[in-house]
Order: structure tokens, then C-alpha cells, then sequence
């Protein structure tokens, strides 16, 4: 319904067994809402069970076993209501939110229980708050929502069908022993202070009380380890970010459980109070904040925080504490004990294993963090084994798409960075042309540029140059993780591969020009024949609608003067003048469309004289400057003439221009033309090319010549072409 923010768990078809969360689809208001709501009824409750606490008594409550009760939904609900605010969508947030607020409304309950139950006729409701405690524990532990939570962790969604009887048996379960608790007949009992109460839902005669249903707890705890697995397939499973997220939550529960166990041996040395208000901290920052800080970090800041640097470090230096202390301990004491110093300081002694510790640090410290990298990492390839591998796979591989990533990735998988990155040299800039991850190409800048030395390319830990006989081909960048560098030996790796990397690119280069030139060879021809038929059409229409219906009229007019001839002789006489002006007409028709496929005043005067004459009907002042053309191939004085004859016409139609000017100069087995203007010109880069310019490009390339526009804003144009004379020139 829309506007209602609920909870309800859906078997979303034959792949997924989820908690979702169902609300106003248009937006996250709700959401939002029911965020705030939670954390504001967690904290109302969580302030009113501590004072209830210390009216009870507990004049410190951390010291009694119900401590963390008090806390540990704060931590719970804020984390929930913060990712119920930005991620509505994921089931993990209400979860949170549920168990935070059901934790403290149990909490609070009791304390109200003990309350009404220590001091009788002081508190009304106090049964119902009783009843309450004793049932609203099962709802997150251990088949509630925290068994919830490990199986739907970091996606929201089950990890495959197989998990589907878990979560059916966990509601089951967890349905069957709060109906169980809500109407037993038996009194509820605060375990903590061994209160009883009587239960106002008691159902007389119900066949089952809770000492019925011991065996309830031990099958929570086993479908709760079952679904504790699933993280762990998960994570063998994922790749990436999945990866990273799973990282998250497996340090938090391992931190906590390592805190616990290391805990207990502690505590046993101290005083009870201070015992249990050690051991309840420790479940206070390890249940109620690590764990689901770590499950928020994961859903909403997984990419900016490396895990990885963070398990790494608090292995190496968690190993090198216990390192330095039991060679401390064992060099101080233990040879103390058998040199007969009878437990007392010895100088000596402390000094000879201080300096044992400062010389053997940096070699344990180095050693420690390879270790731990190959723990967090994985295996890492030697860099024999890069270099080799990169070598059979390029041996097998030409295309510019394939070789490139593959490049990336033996970078990677050598130096263990969080990602590495090809770049190629286009012209003066550099820019991205294969990553690994893939996912790390989109941020990295898309054009950079170079001038002599490598620039910042995307923050990288290590650039270096690609190069080939002299010629910079582009670079090879590292990332390493945030808190690490380059060793000694992966600095040589990169180098090496950089040298190596230097034909590769090269032939990459070299493939990707010529693949770019055929298309452009295969788009002016397409241009070429497009043109050939447009032209073809339009002397066809200039044939039909011109010469044609000319000579049709002619051959009424001839027929009419036929008939005059013996009726009217003079009528005749000026239809016979008529027919003359018609046939002059016609044929300045042909002549025209002939000058249209080939001028006859350039096939007998040449590119001078034809175009002075064009330049003459022009609707601007034209100069044509030249001096010293002779004759040319035919199909060069085509080029030159109809180029020319395009850019005069652009001038004339968009250049807004005063004059323009015509230069050839023929020279160095070349012929070279200029068409200039001082219009308002234009910016070359930005300016989309039209079918004039074109086919002027494809006229000249045709010829294998150069063509070039030079322009800028108010500040005119220039047509440049350059056409090598592949015959000796003819004789005026």
C-alpha cells in the first residue's frame, strides 16, 4: 500500500529468500522517517532501562550481566537507521533497525519488571512487562534477525535456492518459541534477578511450557552456525566489491571473538566488578559497535576504506607486539632465571635484548608483512613468472582490446596492487587504454597531457615510461593499497615489463593507425560513389528538365513552321528565327552541363584562365594569383579546379567576407592551392565538417595529397592542398 514503510519476509520466486523492505516507491521519505523513529524510541528506551537500573540497584549497571543490555542497542539502532536512510533497498539496514529497537524495548521491560516486582503495588503492568522480557529475546537470538543477517549479508539476497529450508526453518523456529513464551501457562522469569511472574496470555490446559521446549535453544544455536557459513562461501565465491564488503564484517567477528578469548584470562586475575565490567566493554564495543559498524561501512563506504591494509596491518604489527615481547620477556627473564639474578631487573639483560629487538625489527617486520600479504592477497606470481607469462601471452596475441588488458593484469597479479592501469600517446596526451580491475579505467582521467615528462596520471603510486627506440608510446601506472609501496623487487618489475612493453605498444600503435585509415579509406570511398550518384542524378535531371524539353519544343516549333510554310510563309519565316534563338539556347544548355562534368576552358586554357573566369562571376572581389602554372595531369587540374570552386562558393555563402584571394604554386614535383577569405571564420575543432568540405578531403586524398583548413574566430579562412604530379606535366 502505498505510504506504508513495513518489514515483511518475501520468497522472491525460485532464486531468492529475502527481508525486504516495502515503502513509498517514488522516493526515500518513509524510509527516513521510520530511521529517525527507531533511533529516537532506542534511545528513549535505552535512557529509561538505565535509570530503571540504577533505581534497582545497579549503581553502575556495566558491572552487572544485563550491562551490555543497555548499550549495545544503541550501537545497533544507529548503524540500522543510518543504513535504512541511504540504502532503503537493502534488507541488512531494517534488521539492524529491528534488533536495536526490540534490544531495547527488551531492556527497558525488564528493568521495569525488576522495578514493579522488588517493590509490589509501585508500577502498573508489570506482568505484561515481565511477559514482554521473556519472549522478545527469541526475536533476534539465535534464530532471529541476527541469523537473518548472516545469511543475507552483503547483498540482501540468499546466496543460492539451497539456503532456502535455513531461513524457512529459522521463522519456523523462531515463530514456534515466541507463540510458545507469549501463552505457556508457566510463570515468565527474569533470569537476572529470579523474579517470577505470571503470564497474563497464559492458555490454560496448553500442552506445552517453555521446560517443554529445551531443545529449542541448542536448534537456534545449530541453524545459527549453519547460516554463520554462509559469509564464507560467499566470500570464496565473490570477486571485488563483494569481496571487499564480506572483508569487512569477517575482521569485525574475528577482532570480537579474538577480544573475548583474550579476555578471559585477563579477568580471571581481577576482582569480580572489575572483571565483569572489563569482559561487558569488551561485548559493548565488539556486538554493539564493531560488528555493526563494519556491516554499515561495507553497504555504504566499502570503496573508500582498504580492509585489506587494515587486516594487514593489524597482523604485522599484532605479530611483531608478541614478537618483541616474548624476546624481551625470554632474554630479561628467562636468562635472567638461569644466570641466578633471582627475579630481579638486570640492566645487562635489558639492554642486550633491547638491542636484539632493534636489529632484528626491520628483518621481522619485512618478513611479517609478507606473510600477511599472502595471507590477506593470496599467492603473488614471481616476477620471472609475470615476465614469462606476459611474454607467451603476447607471443599469442595482436589485437590492441586483448594484449593491452592483458598486460594490466600480469601488472597487477606482480605487484599485488589495488590496480594498475596501460596508457597510450595520442598526439601530445596520454590516455587510458586498459586497466585491471576493469572497474578502475572509468576514473581515471581520459586525456592527459605530456610535454617531455610523464605527468600525475591518476594519483599513481608509479609511472613509468613506454618507450620505443627514443619515441614515448605511453606508460605503465601502479596503485598501490593506501599505506603501502613499491618493493625493491616490484620496482624492477615494472621496469622490466616497461621495457618490454615498448615493441608491444608500438605494433599497437601501428594496428590501431591502420585499422583507423582503412576506415577512413572505406568512408571516402563510400563518399566517393555517394557523390558519383548524386552527380549522376543531377545531369540527369538537368537533361530531362533543361536540354531535353528544349529539343522537344524545337520539334513542335519545326512541325509548326512545316504546316506555316504553305498557309502563312511569313508566319513561317518567324517561327524559323524563333527555332534559331531555341537552338542557340540549347545548346549554351549542353554547354553548361559540359562545363558542369569537365570545363572545356581548363581542358584547353588550363587552371589560370578557368578559374579567373569563375572568379569574374563571383558576388565578391576574387584575386587569383598564379604565377608561373603550367599544364597538369588531367585529373590534378580536376582536383585543384573543383576544390577551388567549393571553397569560393562556402566563402560565398557563410563567410560573411569583404574579399577573398586564389594562390597556386607548382613546385618540388607538387601542386599546391590556396583559397583565403577575411570572413568570420571559425573554430576548426568544434566545427562540424559539411559535404562541401568532404568532398574536397576525399577529392585530394583520392590523389593521395594533403588537405588542411587553418581558421579561427574573425579571423578569416584558409583552404590549404598540397597534390603530387604523378606525370610530367603536358605543353600549353
Amino acid at each position: 500500500m502505498r505510504g506504508v514503510s513495513t518489514i515483511e519476509l518475501a520468497s522472491g520466486g525460485s532464486q531468492t529468500f529475502s527481508v525486504k523492505a516495502v515503502g513509498r516507491p517514488e522516493g526515500g521519505g518513509l524510509a527516513t522517517a521510520a530511521a529517525v523513529a527507531g533511533a529516537l524510541a532506542t534511545a528513549t528506551l535505552t535512557a529509561g532501562a538505565w535509570l530503571l537500573a540504577v533505581r534497582n540497584g545497579d549503581t553502575n549497571p556495566l558491572t552487572g550481566n544485563h550491562g551490555p543490555d543497555l548499550i549495545v542497542p544503541v550501537g545497533i539502532t544507529a548503524v540500522g537507521a543510518v543504513v535504512v536512510a541511504r540504502r532503503r533497498w537493502n534488507p541488512l539496514g531494517w534488521l539492524l533497525l529491528l534488533s536495536g529497537v526490540v534490544d531495547a524495548l527488551r531492556s527497558a521491560s525488564g528493568e521495569y519488571a525488576v522495578r514493579g516486582l522488588s517493590a509490589p503495588g509501585t508500577l502498573p503492568a508489570v506482568d505484561w512487562a515481565a511477559w514482554l522480557t521473556n519472549w522478545l529475546l527469541g526475536v533476534i537470538f539465535p534464530a532471529g534477525t541476527l541469523l537473518f543477517i548472516f545469511l543475507l549479508f552483503p547483498t540482501g539476497r540468499l546466496l543460492s535456492r539451497r539456503w532456502r529450508p535455513v531461513a524457512v526453518a529459522a521463522v519456523t523456529l523462531t515463530v514456534f518459541t515466541t507463540f510458545v513464551s507469549i501463552v505457556s501457562p508457566t510463570s515468565t522469569t527474569l533470569q537476572s534477578h529470579a523474579l517470577p511472574a505470571p503470564n497474563p496470555l497464559a492458555i490454560a490446559g496448553f500442552p506445552l511450557t517453555e521446560d517443554d521446549a529445551g531443545w529449542v535453544w541448542p536448534a537456534g544455536i545449530l541453524l545459527l552456525l549453519v547460516a554463520a557459513a554462509s559469509p564464507l562461501i560467499r566470500y570464496r565465491r565473490a570477486d571485488g566489491e563483494e569481496r571487499q564488503q564480506i572483508k569487512w564484517f569477517a575482521f569485525a567477528v574475528l577482532a570480537t571473538v579474538v577480544l573475548i578469548i583474550a579476555t578471559l584470562p585477563v579477568s580471571a586475575g581481577l576482582p569480580a566488578g572489575e572483571a565483569s565490567v572489563l569482559f561487558n566493554l569488551v561485548i559493548i564495543a565488539g556486538i554493539g559497535f564493531a560488528l555493526p559498524a563494519a556491516i554499515g561501512l561495507a553497504i555504504l563506504k566499502y570503496r573508500l576504506y582498504g580492509i585489506d591494509v587494515v587486516i594487514g596491518r593489524t597482523l604485522v604489527y599484532g605479530s611483531l607486539a608478541v614478537l618483541i615481547t616474548g624476546v624481551y620477556v625470554g632474554i630479561a627473564v628467562g636468562v635472567g632465571e638461569l644466570v641466578g639474578s633471582g627475579g630481579k631487573p638486570n640492566l645487562g639483560l635489558s639492554i642486550l635484548a633491547t638491542a636484539i629487538v632493534a636489529i632484528g625489527f626491520q628483518p621481522a617486520r619485512e618478513r611479517l608483512q609478507r606473510i600477511a600479504n599472502r595471507l590477506v592477497y593470496g599467492r603473488r606470481a614471481t616476477p620471472y613468472q609475470v615476465l614469462s607469462k606476459f611474454s607467451s601471452q603476447v607471443a599469442g596475441s595482436y589485437a590492441a582490446d586483448d594484449v593491452l588488458p592483458r598486460m594490466a593484469r600480469v601488472l597487477h597479479e606482480g605487484t599485488g596492487a589495488e590496480s594498475t592501469a596501460v596508457w597510450l600517446r595520442a598526439g601530445s596526451v596520454l590516455h587510458p587504454a586498459a586497466s585491471w580491475p576493469d572497474s578502475a579505467l572509468t576514473a581515471l582521467p581520459r586525456d592527459v597531457a605530456v610535454n617531455g615528462v610523464l605527468p600525475d596520471l591518476g594519483g599513481a603510486t608509479r609511472a613509468v615510461e613506454v618507450r620505443h627506440q627514443g619515441e614515448l608510446l605511453g606508460a605503465l601506472t601502479v596503485v598501490k593499497r593506501r599505506g603501502e609501496a613499491l618493493t625493491p623487487v616490484e620496482e624492477k618489475l615494472v621496469d622490466d615489463l616497461a621495457h618490454q612493453a615498448g615493441l608491444v605498444l608500438k605494433n599497437v600503435g601501428l594496428t590501431a593507425d591502420l585499422q583507423r585509415r582503412l576506415e577512413e579509406l572505406r568512408q571516402s570511398r563510400q563518399r566517393l560513389v555517394s557523390a558519383q550518384d548524386q552527380e549522376r542524378r543531377r545531369l540527369e535531371r538537368n537533361l530531362h528538365d533543361g536540354a531535353q524539353q528544349t529539343l522537344v519544343a524545337l520539334k513542335v516549333k519545326l512541325g509548326l513552321a512545316d504546316m506555316l510554310m504553305a498557309k502563312d510563309p511569313e508566319k513561317a519565316k518567324q517561327t524559323i528565327a524563333q527555332l534559331k534563338a531555341d537552338t542557340d539556347e540549347a545548346l549554351e544548355t549542353l554547354r553548361d552541363l559540359a562545363r558542369g562534368i569537365y570545363p572545356p576552358l581548363l581542358a584547353e586554357k588550363g587552371l589560370a584562365a578557368a578559374l579567373e573566369s569563375q572568379a569574374r562571376k563571383a558576388t565578391l572581389p576574387v584575386r587569383v594569383d598564379a604565377g608561373g602554372i603550367g599544364r597538369y595531369p588531367q585529373e590534378v587540374e580536376a582536383t585543384v579546379y573543383f576544390c577551388v570552386l567549393e571553397a569560393l562558393q562556402n566563402v560565398q555563402r557563410y563567410a560573411d567576407a569583404t574579399s577573398a584571394s586564389v594562390r597556386l604554386r607548382g613546385s618540388d614535383g607538387e601542386l599546391r592551392f590556396e583559397v583565403a577569405d577575411d570572413g568570420r571564420g571559425f573554430d576548426v575543432e568544434s566545427a562540424k565538417s559539411g559535404a562541401g568540405l568532404s568532398n574536397m578531403r576525399d577529392r585530394v586524398d583520392a590523389l593521395d595529397g594533403d588537405f588542411a583548413i587553418v581558421s579561427a574566430p574573425k579571423q578569416g579562412a584558409r583552404v590549404i592542398g598540397r597534390l603530387p604530379l604523378l606525370a610530367p606535366a603536358r605543353a600549353g
